[in-house]
């Protein structure tokens, strides 16, 4: 009986020392490489900081050719340090579930031998209970001994509850490590989803710069008269959309109208400044709109700046009336359908990423912004709108008078079926 105590302490030293030995450089060495991938990070992170701080300094300059150019430079250097940056963090997040699973690895052989060696003593603790007390007195040299070896059974069973008890904080602590790698898992997942919309943001970026170029040929001249020509087909194009036919000036169901509420919609953009708000602006005050009031909210966005679904739904259509000669309106536009009764539309867009028919989830990247249309700057254009009174259709179906922009299709609505966003977000 002694032999078989004997043999369980010893196997118990064993159990606890060597997996901690086993997997010690490794984890070192796991440890040095994630502090490494972590201050790449940071110093990566600073240099995002320095190119916003340029891009905020540039964008207050006079409106002038090389000055777009270089906003469109400094964002896409942003760009690609950030995309640096999720890089790294893929890396160390890799490098974390690597940890994590030499953690598992050590644990579940932790507890595998536990239970061999409570097996192997506990059979030898039945071999032994085979055999009365009163036979083990018999037996034994004297009275003496007998006592010694009741003793270590009693101290044996105890052993064994310990170690039944240790057991199952081992199981415990690996059921933490496998959360904890899961959520790592999870977080890599959410990085490499990012990965991919930020290498759309260069995309769009990239992709707006050649554009500008092939428009103005590099002149400051060509720019300057398109600049000119987007404010002055603003007014036009707000005054046609602002006269529609008498067949979409009806009277909305109120109860086609969703109650007034905070938190309804998400905000499309993950950085929220507002330009210029809903209805009788002081721009609107000043002229524009021909008097009617913005039927949306403008938000401040750079180029490529991803535009997100502010609520789920389904992509009534999109389109671009730039490919309309001497259009300037929407320019890239995305409608979506949600089941509320709510239409968003997301307007000046430099990329669009969603199609017809699609379905999209809250916060699901549809597009990014740009300064297509008649913005004079980048910014994202967002409305929303009843969707009983929209209709997709060409401007000229909608309006008695003729303008560049009659043939372009679009979303129309009355007025009435202009909703203020901010009585939703």
């Amino acid at each position: 009986m002694k032999e078989v105590v004997r043999r369980f302490a010893a196997l118990t030293v064993v159990i606890l020392v060597l997996p901690g030995l086993a997997f010690a450089q490794t984890a070192d060495e796991l440890q040095r490489q994630i502090d490494d991938q972590n201050a790449q990070i940071a110093a990566l992170n600073k240099e995002i900081e320095q190119y916003q701080t340029q891009l905020d300094a540039t964008s207050q300059k006079k409106q002038t050719l090389q000055n777009e150019l270089d906003q469109l430079n400094i964002s896409r250097k942003k760009v690609t340090v950030s995309i640096n940056v999720t890089k790294k963090q893929i890396s160390s997040t890799q490098l974390q579930i690597q940890q994590l699973a030499s953690g598992i690895v050590a644990k579940e052989g932790s507890i595998s031998e536990y239970q061999a060696s409570i097996g192997e003593s506990l059979r030898g603790l039945n071999q032994n209970e085979t055999t009365s007390f009163a036979e083990s007195l018999l037996s034994s040299n004297s009275i003496s001994d007998a006592w010694t070896d009741a003793e270590s059974v009693a101290q044996f069973q105890s052993a064994v509850q310990d170690d039944i008890s240790r057991l199952a904080d081992e199981k415990e602590s690996l059921t933490r490590t496998k959360t904890s790698a899961e959520q790592k898992r999870a977080q890599l997942q959410k990085q490499q989803r990012t990965l991919v919309v930020q290498q759309g943001s260069l995309d769009a970026t990239v992709k707006a710069q050649k554009e500008l170029l092939a428009q103005t040929r590099s002149q400051e001249s060509t720019y300057q008269n398109i600049i000119a020509q987007k404010k002055a087909q603003e007014v036009a194009f707000e005054q046609a959309l602002s006269d529609l036919q008498s067949k979409l000036q009806y009277t909305i169901n109120p109860e086609d109208i969703l109650k007034a509420g905070e938190g309804i919609l998400n905000w499309p953009l993950d950085s929220v400044k507002i330009t210029q708000q809903f209805g009788n602006t002081a721009f609107a005050r000043a002229g524009a709109y021909n008097g009617k009031g913005h039927n949306g909210i403008d938000l401040r966005a750079p180029v490529g700046t991803p535009v997100k679904a502010s609520l789920s739904g389904i992509v009534v259509d999109t389109g671009n009336t730039d490919s309309v000669r001497g259009c300037y309106s929407f320019g890239k536009w995305v409608l979506v359908r949600h089941n509320n009764g709510l239409d968003t539309i997301y307007a000046h867009l430099s990329q669009i990423s969603v199609s017809a028919g699609q379905s999209v989830g809250t916060g699901q990247v549809i597009g990014y912004s740009g300064k297509t249309g008649y913005a004079t700057g980048p910014h994202l254009h967002f409305g929303v709108y009843v969707s009983s009174a929209t209709q997709v259709m060409k401007l000229g179906d909608a309006t008695n008078k003729k303008s560049p922009c009659s043939s372009a299709v679009m979303p129309i609505a009355p007025l009435s079926g202009y909703l203020n966003p901010m009585s939703y977000l």
